[in-house]
């Protein structure tokens, strides 16, 4: 599908692109200084990068992402990842793919497309190419769009749906005009700081929902609220409005990702004793994992998963958190 959502035409690449990608225009890394090129190894044909946003943009974008597959392995790949906030992603000189949200199939994915922030895993199937992306916040929600981000939690649609004039097109066009990979983060940067829009009057507490899913603790709806200062409907309201779904939720989507995390990186899947302390029991964890993974942690783990490997390495080390969920804007490291 176009920037818009319509089917490519023409004969310009694979997706009526405008110049195919080089072979070597991403060789994975990074422009956070410091960090061991092993920490973005893959199997052969695929490569993985990510980078830090300027400043000025650390509350709004979570950061950028850019993956690449070629070769024979790159045709029907089956990639799975962890439930997450919303994200705009790009497909340059890429085959058509689809993805796989819960009950929702998505295919083929727009050309430049919105993925709305998600509490079931996501399956894509790929077909080769680049995808570049960027994660946004709660807070950058706010100022990028005018909508409310529940109407596409568990979607994917064309960002020219969610984000109206020429912002899509001109994005697509500054991605291709990219002669190498590191020159994806300075662009990014410049487009959306001039993207963004007023502060929010809710920014107040869309910061303070977003520390508390950050850190670790029970999820008690009613001490939450009265930590932030609003009452649980106000809150509730504001929740699904800027973040996409309601505050607990949010609360225990962050709660499950935060164990799954430690018990998926100790390589024991059965040491339970890694789970967060407010779990009432090992039954608790695995309805929550049924509820956001749809499968059980061990077999999740068993799947072949290279880009969501490599991310959550690549992440933490770049970014400072292993997934978007659980991102906290002081826990990046600093650049230069």
């Amino acid at each position: 599908m176009g920037v818009d959502g319509s089917k490519p035409t023409g004969a310009r690449g694979r997706r009526g692109v405008a110049h195919p990608i080089a072979e070597d225009w991403i060789e994975g890394g990074t422009n956070m200084p410091g960090v061991e090129p092993a920490v973005f190894a893959m199997p052969p044909g695929l490569t993985i990068r990510y980078d830090q946003p300027a400043t000025e943009l650390a509350d709004y974008i979570t950061g950028y992402h850019v993956y690449t597959a070629r070769g024979e392995h790159a045709r029907n790949q089956v990639n799975w990842f962890l439930p997450g906030t919303a994200n705009v992603r790009i497909a340059l000189d890429a085959e058509p793919f689809s993805v796989g949200i819960g009950s929702g199939v998505f295919d083929p994915v727009p050309e430049v497309s919105l993925f709305g922030p998600t509490k079931h895993a996501i399956r894509a199937t790929t077909n080769g190419g680049v995808l570049v992306g960027f994660g946004v916040s709660a807070l950058g929600w706010s100022r990028l769009f005018k909508s409310n981000a529940a109407d596409v939690r568990d979607r994917v649609v064309p960002l020219a749906q969610a984000m109206k004039g020429d912002f899509p097109a001109r994005l697509l066009a500054a991605l291709y005009a990219c002669d190498r990979e590191a020159e994806v983060a300075p662009t990014l940067d410049r487009l959306l700081a001039a993207e963004l829009g007023p502060p929010s009057p809710d920014e107040p507490f869309i910061r303070s929902l977003t520390a508390l899913i950050a850190r670790d603790g029970p999820v008690d709806i009613a001490a939450a609220a009265a930590e932030i200062g609003l009452e649980q409907h106000s809150m509730r309201r504001l929740a699904i409005r800027h973040f996409g779904f309601p505050p607990k939720l949010l609360l225990r989507r962050a709660r499950f990702l935060r164990s799954f995390l430690r018990i998926s990186a100790s390589r024991d899947v059965a040491d339970y004793s890694l789970l967060d302390d407010s779990y009432f029991d090992v039954s608790h964890f695995l309805r929550d994992a049924n509820a956001f993974l749809g499968m059980t942690p061990r077999r999740f783990v068993s799947l072949n998963t290279p880009f969501l490997d490599a991310s959550l390495r690549a992440r933490q080390a770049v970014l400072g958190t292993a997934t978007q969920v659980l991102h906290d804007p002081d826990a990046v490291p600093h650049v230069g």
